[in-house]
């Protein structure tokens, strides 16, 4: 079952609620999506660091409702 872009930016902003979010669906089909978050709980983090943060947020959806994210993470300039 393919994840709505909605669904995906309430997840990250349920777990960093001062996050600035962006979803692309990049194929059209609910399963590739892109999404841009920034967020000040990153910094001082490493990209790998962020991204898991992202991936805790979506509570176990990525591999099965949600097949690909390409991540743009940063803290705000």
């Amino acid at each position: 079952m393919a994840m709505q872009p909605g669904e995906i930016e309430a997840l990250i902003k349920a777990a960093l609620p001062d996050a600035q979010v962006t979803i692309e669906d990049l194929a059209g089909d609910g399963d590739h999506y892109a999404a841009t978050v920034v967020s000040e709980s990153f910094r001082g983090k490493s990209r790998v660091q962020q991204h898991q943060l992202i991936y805790a947020a979506l509570r176990g959806r990525m591999g099965a409702e949600l097949h690909a994210l390409a991540l743009q993470t940063s803290a705000p300039a």
